[in-house]
C-alpha cells in the first residue's frame, strides 16, 4: 500500500456515496499511474569505457571513481599484436568494475579468403575457452567485435551465425559490437545493428554510434541506450577515441587532440577511451 493511504481512505469515507466513488476511481487511477511510472523513472544507466590499451593497475581506483565496468579483450584488440587485458580480471574485480568482455572478429577479407563459417565456430570456441581461463563464469555475455559497418555481406552473415551457435554451445552467451550508424544499401539506409536484429534477434547487442546527435560527445555522464533508436540495445558506445568526423556537432565536447580523457587524471595514452552506456553495471555478467 502506498504511503498515506489510510488517511486517504478516511477522508474518502466522509464523502457522500458518488462523491466517494469518483474519489476512489481517481485514487486508484492515481495509484496505477505510479506503480507503473515510477519502476521507469527509478531505472538507472551507469557509464562505463573501453580501450584497446590497459590504462594500468595504478589508475584502477580513480577509473572506478566515474566507470562502473570495464572493456575486456579476449584476444589482440585491433591494430595490436599483443593483448594488455590477459590476466587483470582479478585487478578489475577488485576495484569494483564490471565487464564489456570483447573478441576482436575478422574483417571482411580475411573471410572472403577462407571459409567463414568454419571461421565463426573456431574463433567462438577459442573465445569460451579463453573467458573460462580468465576466470569468466559461465553464461557471460562475450561480444564479438564486428567493426565494418553496413548490412552484412553472406560471407559476415554466415560467419556471425556459427558464431552465435557456437558460442552459446560452449556456455557463453554470444553479442556482437557493431555500427548504429545507417549507411545506404541501395534505394535505402541500412545500419548492421539494424540487420543484426533482424537475422539475430535473441544475440545481445552493443551498439556503436557516435554521430551528434543522438550521441552527446564525450560527457561523463550516462544517456539513455534507447536513444540509439536500435531495440534492446545492451550497451551504446556514444563517444570514441579519437572523435570520428560523425561526431563533428559534438566537438567541443572533446580535448582538443580529438581524443575524450577520463576525467581528473593526466592527460596520456593511458587515459583516453571510448564511452558507454548501460542500464547494468555489468554488461557482461562477467563478475
Amino acid at each position: 500500500m502506498l504511503s498515506g493511504a489510510p488517511r486517504v481512505f478516511s477522508v474518502v469515507n466522509s464523502l457522500s456515496k458518488s462523491r466517494r466513488h469518483h474519489a476512489l476511481r481517481s485514487f486508484s487511477l492515481a495509484a496505477a499511474f505510479l506503480l507503473v511510472v515510477l519502476p521507469v523513472c527509478a531505472q538507472q544507466n551507469y557509464l562505463g569505457f573501453d580501450k584497446n590499451l590497459y590504462p594500468g593497475d595504478d589508475l584502477l581506483p580513480a577509473l572506478h571513481n566515474t566507470f562502473a565496468y570495464s572493456g575486456y579483450w579476449l584476444n589482440d584488440p585491433p591494430g595490436m599484436i599483443t593483448n594488455p587485458w590477459l590476466g587483470k580480471r582479478a585487478a578489475l574485480r577488485r576495484a569494483g568494475f564490471g565487464f564489456l568482455i570483447l573478441y576482436n572478429g575478422r574483417i571482411d577479407a580475411q573471410l572472403k579468403a577462407q571459409d567463414p563459417a568454419a571461421l565463426g565456430e573456431s574463433d567462438a570456441q577459442t573465445a569460451a575457452a579463453v573467458a573460462k581461463h580468465e576466470g569468466f563464469p559461465p553464461r557471460a555475455v562475450i561480444f564479438l567485435d564486428q567493426e565494418e559497418g553496413g548490412r552484412l555481406l553472406p560471407e559476415q552473415a554466415a560467419y556471425l551465425a556459427a558464431w552465435v551457435k557456437q558460442l552459446a554451445a560452449a556456455g557463453y552467451r554470444p553479442g556482437i559490437y557493431c555500427s548504429g550508424i545507417p549507411v545506404g544499401s541501395g534505394k535505402n539506409r541500412i545500419s548492421t545493428a539494424e540487420d543484426v536484429t533482424r537475422r539475430f534477434p535473441s544475440v545481445k547487442l552493443w551498439v556503436a554510434n557516435d554521430q551528434c546527435p543522438p550521441a552527446p560527445g564525450c560527457v561523463m555522464r550516462a544517456p539513455m541506450p534507447s536513444q540509439t533508436r536500435i531495440t534492446g540495445a545492451l550497451v551504446w558506445q556514444f563517444a570514441q577515441s579519437p572523435r570520428r568526423s560523425f561526431a563533428n556537432a559534438c566537438k567541443q565536447t572533446y580535448a582538443a587532440d580529438n581524443n575524450c580523457y577520463a576525467p581528473d587524471l593526466p592527460r596520456t595514452d593511458r587515459t583516453f577511451l571510448d564511452l558507454d552506456t548501460s542500464q547494468t553495471a555489468d554488461p557482461s555478467a562477467g563478475r
